[in-house]
């Protein structure tokens, strides 16, 4: 079963979130429902994070925000040897921690 990221859209006003919200920020409506986000877009920014916690396996992780394709954005890890601002980049739900106890899953970003 593949697994996706799930967006939140205001039943009033039609604006996709992700993360959930209490209310919406563009008209402050509290209902929503869900649909997948779709799993491709463009590089806004980017960081490497090289002071990890214990835990992870790796000694450091990119970090990027995505616009995705319908312009909700998006924070995820980048498995992209040398990110540039603006490239296409397509996502898959991974695991991207495992803390011993709990597998945590997030986005992770790949040249398209």
């Amino acid at each position: 079963m593949e697994k996706s990221i799930l967006g939140y859209k205001c039943t009033k006003c039609a604006q996709v979130h992700y993360p959930n919200r209490t209310l919406c920020r563009k008209c402050g409506h509290n209902e929503f429902t869900t649909l997948p986000l779709p799993k491709s877009g463009k590089l806004l920014t980017f960081t490497h994070l090289y002071t990890l916690p214990a835990d992870f396996e790796v000694t450091s992780i990119g970090l990027g925000i995505v616009e995705l394709d319908g312009g909700t954005r998006i924070t995820g890890q980048l498995e992209i040897e040398k990110p540039e601002i603006g490239m296409k980049v397509r996502g898959d739900v991974k695991m991207v921690r495992n803390d011993g106890y709990n597998n945590y899953y997030g986005m992770v970003f790949y040249r398209a």
